[in-house]
């Protein structure tokens, strides 16, 4: 029982930061070590901007002040 609640859990997050567009690192992991084992992966950190720049575009895509 307490497996079950952990999981729901677990599947509560990743719903509430994909309804959000925060990126989910864990499956991207486990997608290329599945996918393309014995190739980097990035960190966590180079994940959430790559994953930014993707979303709202690099420096300089605006074309505002901004």
């Amino acid at each position: 029982m307490l497996g079950d609640i952990a999981k729901a859990g677990r599947y509560l997050g990743q719903s509430m930061r994909l309804m959000m567009g925060l990126p989910d690192y864990d499956t991207y992991v486990s997608h290329r070590e599945v996918t393309h084992p014995g190739e980097p992966v990035m960190t966590y950190e180079e994940f959430f901007k790559e994953r930014q720049e993707a979303r709202y575009g690099g420096a300089g895509k605006r074309g505002g002040c901004c």
